[in-house]
């Protein structure tokens, strides 16, 4: 038993526990603004379109005499391959070549060429794969026409088919914060079988208008702006279509090949390092940038929800299962070529593997091991070419499906 003396105050007894609950209620009411900060800031991160790329690697030296540039090895740096460095905030460009040697800590690579700005002093940068920043750079000759899309003319090229004969036409879709310098890479071996090509922008992309929100969706509203260069297409000639699209424009394509009235003129769909399925992408993302499950959870929730999508400067929500392709793997009716890479690092391969088991009458799947995202062809053009010649050699030339539920087998 506790005598009197030892008893605390009453008073004080209760002003401890009611100092107590200020605390605990202060630190829980803190934990839950908290937590609400970083789901708004992550939603908004999945939405904003960047305007300007953030430097990621260390310039260490260039050489000029050698034509040499030495730069911190990463997983992209030490890739076999040609590719591109910017630097100098995006304003100056390389075309690089050959890795020369890599300890670990640096790599130096071959110097092809400096296109913009000079490697001297440069001492920050990033590596990209697209190597042409317009298709004259790469031997080709295009036209530079205008998409009219819901929200405005849309700028594309329009590289032509040797002979301008009518016939079958590719239409290339870039990929998140990039343009559509990225799709020329895929030109060749289209033309080679006699494919005119349309490489496109859309809302939002620095080039094409933005939306009255300024705000991605992922594919949910851009798909839309793939049409209208469909129907651009077939009304310049165009006997049937193949869509190609690379990262988030591979979830562009895919919903336009399932939702557009005009997909029934589409006779194949080549996808490069795509996003199939954004949860399986975007839990990817959180989970390398250490975000919280539960705000992974939260966030994916209110993107889809009518009112508090709006936090993140939306007009609208997302729909993301109905940007699910595995889940909606159905709705397809046309031959897929999906190229992935299982060490991609942004968008992983796995929902490109479930797209391919579930749909092994139409899916092609071609796993490449090291060559990153969206870097396939500047890893192994050979490969890259080689693998959409033959499909392309097996494809239907011409499309005159009218109805969803007519399904070709699968060209492989």
């Amino acid at each position: 038993m506790t005598s009197r003396a030892s008893r605390p105050p009453a008073g004080g007894s209760r002003a401890a526990l009611a100092v107590t609950a200020i605390v605990v209620g202060s630190s829980v009411t803190l934990s839950l603004v908290a937590i609400a900060g970083g789901v708004v800031a992550v939603m908004r991160k999945i939405v904003t379109p960047e305007r300007r790329r953030r430097d990621d690697l260390r310039i260490v030296g260039h050489d000029a005499a050698s034509s040499t540039v030495s730069l911190t090895s990463t997983a992209d740096t030490r890739l076999p391959g040609r590719y591109s460095l910017w630097f100098d905030g995006g304003r100056g460009h390389a075309r690089l070549g050959e890795v020369l040697s890599d300890d670990g800590r640096v790599v130096v690579r071959r110097v092809e060429q400096v296109t913009a700005g000079s490697l001297d002093g440069a001492r920050s940068g990033r590596i990209g794969g697209w190597l042409w920043s317009d298709p004259g750079e790469a031997d080709l000759e295009a036209e530079e026409v205008r998409v009219d899309t819901e929200v405005g003319p849309a700028p594309a090229w329009l590289v032509p088919a040797e002979g301008g004969e009518p016939g079958p036409w590719m239409i290339g879709v870039h990929g998140r914060g990039v343009t559509r310098a990225e799709t020329i890479r895929s030109v060749p071996v289209f033309r080679r079988h006699g494919y005119t090509s349309l490489l496109v922008s859309y809302r939002n992309d620095g080039e094409a208008p933005r939306s009255p929100d300024g705000r991605y969706a992922l594919g949910d509203d851009e798909w839309a702006d793939v049409e209208s260069a469909m129907a651009y297409a077939l009304l310049h000639g165009a006997t049937s279509l193949v869509l190609m699209g690379w990262s988030m424009g591979g979830a562009l394509v895919l919903q336009a090949a399932t939702r557009s009235t005009l997909a029934g003129r589409v006779s194949g769909v080549v996808l490069e390092s795509p996003v199939v399925d954004w949860r399986t992408t975007l839990r990817f993302q959180g989970a390398a940038m250490h975000v919280p499950r539960v705000v992974q959870d939260l966030v994916l929730r209110l993107l889809m929800s009518p009112a508090l999508s709006r936090l993140s400067g939306r007009r609208g929500p997302i729909d993301l299962d109905r940007l699910d392709l595995v889940a909606g793997a159905d709705a397809l009716d046309v031959p897929v070529l999906l190229l992935h890479s299982d060490d991609d690092g942004f968008v992983p391969s796995t929902a490109s593997h479930a797209l391919a088991d579930a749909r092994p009458d139409l899916v092609r799947l071609e796993v490449f091991r090291t060559a990153r995202h969206t870097k396939l062809y500047n890893f192994d053009p050979q490969r890259f070419e080689g693998v959409i010649d033959g499909w392309l050699g097996r494809l239907p030339r011409a499309s005159g499906r009218t109805a969803r539920s007519a399904r070709p087998s699968a060209a492989d």
